[in-house]
């Protein structure tokens, strides 16, 4: 099947997908944007999803009610449209389009909403029974990382020093030293039975998967801290796991040049992610 956007109202083929040049997502990244993935069909945690999208826009300022513009709607019928097994949608909304000048234009002006709807490719199987290596990179971005910003040129940089080393991942330190999380991820661990991870706040992303994560942990009763574990701390822990929209959770047996304990999966990243699938399968979301 081909690859389908929409642009501002309208389904079409990707290719033919375009948007103008003074677009101030294309001019200044001015703009916001959700990944979401599906199950069965059905796009996951959609409403969730929602809530981070509607705390983006507001946050930078820009006016789309996604409620009555029809957006769930409208990615429902691109997953139905798209007919792939899996779909993987990616909402980009901009401010819109007007001369190029930094300050917001001078009345009202129409937001740009586009989305594309490709096929979902999971990570290999293979992946969570051996684990993946990661490294470790400087937290550059702006302080305001609970937006979902366009512009993620930071995160870009670190993922390429990721690709360039061999490794799945880039875990950013803050000036702290402290991991907040990955370039694309949520980053865990474990350390004397207790899972932890950053805390929310203007230094992360509110990840869903991170959220159900935390939720399917407190359910098995296993003790969880969001607080900050600094980067030697993760170097020294019984386990390090991701978690993101496609990662579900991904175990991590290398850091840099540092196998992670016994340098195999751990059992608490095994068992979340086993209670992730069946909270899938369950499909009360």
């Amino acid at each position: 099947m081909p690859e389908i956007a929409f642009v501002n109202g309208k389904f079409l083929p990707l290719a033919e997908a375009v948007v103008s040049v003074e677009d101030r997502g294309f001019q200044f990244a001015d703009g916001v944007y959700e990944v979401l993935a599906s199950y069965g069909g059905r796009p996951f945690a959609l409403e969730p999803h929602f809530q981070r999208l509607e705390h983006s826009l507001q946050a930078l300022r820009i006016g789309l009610d996604i409620h009555a513009y029809g957006l769930e709607g409208i990615v429902r019928e691109g997953i139905v449209r798209s007919g792939f097994a899996e779909t993987l949608v990616y909402i980009q909304i901009t401010r819109g389009t007007a001369p190029r000048h930094h300050e917001f234009p001078a009345g009202l002006i129409q937001p740009t909403v586009v989305m594309t709807v490709k096929e979902l490719c999971r990570p290999a199987p293979e992946l969570y029974q051996r684990g993946v290596k990661v490294v470790s990179t400087p937290d550059l971005r702006w302080k305001r990382c609970d937006i979902k910003s366009t512009s993620l040129l930071a995160n870009i940089l670190s993922k390429q020093q990721a690709v360039e080393a061999g490794a799945f991942e880039a875990l950013l330190v803050d000036e702290e030293g402290r991991v907040t999380e990955g370039s694309s991820t949520s980053a865990f661990c474990v350390r004397q039975g207790v899972l932890s991870t950053a805390p929310a706040g203007p230094h992360i992303l509110p990840s869903i998967t991170r959220g159900v994560i935390l939720n399917l942990a407190k359910a098995l009763k296993l003790p969880v801290r969001e607080e900050f574990a600094t980067l030697e701390e993760y170097r020294q822990a019984d386990e390090v796991f991701l978690a993101g929209t496609t990662t579900e959770a991904m175990p991590i047996v290398h850091l840099d040049e540092h196998p992670v304990a016994d340098g195999k999966p751990g059992p608490l990243a095994r068992r979340l992610r086993e209670a992730f699938l069946e909270y899938v399968a369950h499909g009360d979301w």
